[in-house]
């Protein structure tokens, strides 16, 4: 906060001039208040209206999309500045509320991480085909945590303010209620696109795979490897049973090439020895060997000589 530092300062000194630097910074701070509580009310009110008349193709516009999102986040930064003020009203009572400043972080984060998302958009809309349809859906779900976070920070505003305090952030985040609430998460058309990109051979699945070690014996080398084979293997097998078809000799054997990259892949933490000691010959592990053990001695229990004495 700009004025509270100083605020506290003031309070704490022993200058003559420390009630004049109190009042000084008291009225700093109401105006940082009011100034939040105008910024809120006017980007909520164009913000509203332009997510309410944006079309859903919209994105496809790489500037337009970042001037559009980054107007939301600045509306909801105005959003997050005012519930930040209001919380102070709480006095050392704030740092026992954690469920409030976790509602509090949750919006901050996501709005944190709506101006990563636009600046790598920014950097990378020109190269990576497909960018755009990611940013959109990453920027609609950001928003859409930040409005709930601060929803929810209204409505469990906790004592001794209470429902006064939830219901002036409430106020001042979205006087309208849920008329000044537009953000929902993506659509499941752009969902479906966007993980369409991400699950098959496409310019934004090779942007993740950048930076990434894949080693030549590393699974997520074998996984980025197995990618393209069980893409093509998967439409090969819809071709033949749309056509109602044996497959070639060639589709054949790429069917049975992904079909053993599956059983390959599928193999999670299956090992055949683990650490030093199993690689040594005759080794069995305690544990191992005391349940076969048991095993043993459970079934000799149960021998006919056993059952009749």
């Amino acid at each position: 906060h700009p004025h509270m530092l100083p605020l506290i300062a003031s309070l704490q000194s022993s200058e003559a001039d420390a009630p004049a630097k109190f009042r000084a910074q008291f009225v700093k701070m109401l105006g940082h208040v009011f100034s939040n509580l105008g910024y809120s009310l006017t980007r909520g009110v164009a913000a509203t209206l332009s997510t309410a008349t944006r079309s859903s193709n919209a994105y496809k516009d790489g500037d337009k999309l970042i001037a559009h999102h980054e107007a939301q986040l600045l509306r909801l930064s105005a959003n997050f500045a005012f519930a930040s003020d209001l919380a102070l009203l709480l006095g050392g009572r704030l740092k026992f509320e954690e469920l409030l400043m976790g509602r509090l972080a949750d919006a901050m984060g996501a709005i944190f991480l709506g101006y990563a998302t636009l600046h790598h958009f920014a950097r990378h809309k020109h190269s990576v085909e497909g960018l755009h349809a990611l940013c959109e859906s990453t920027m609609m779900q950001l928003e859409h945590e930040a409005q709930t976070a601060l929803r929810e920070a209204a409505a469990n505003f906790p004592q001794p303010l209470g429902s006064l305090g939830g219901w002036l952030m409430a106020a001042g985040v979205a006087p309208l209620g849920e008329l000044m609430r537009p953000y929902r998460p993506p659509s499941d058309k752009l969902t479906k696109e966007v993980a369409k990109m991400m699950t098959t051979p496409s310019a934004v699945h090779q942007m993740f795979a950048q930076n990434v070690y894949v080693g030549s014996n590393t699974r997520v080398a074998e996984l980025l490897s197995a990618l393209p084979v069980v893409v093509e293997a998967d439409a090969v097998a819809a071709d033949i049973k749309r056509s109602k078809r044996e497959p070639t000799e060639k589709e054949a054997a790429l069917l049975a090439h992904a079909v053993a990259l599956r059983d390959k892949l599928v193999q999670v933490d299956v090992h055949e020895t683990v650490g030093r000691l199993e690689e040594q010959e005759g080794y069995v592990r305690p544990a191992i060997l005391s349940t076969l053990q048991r095993q043993q001695g459970a079934a000799a229990a149960f021998t006919p000589q056993a059952a009749s004495a």
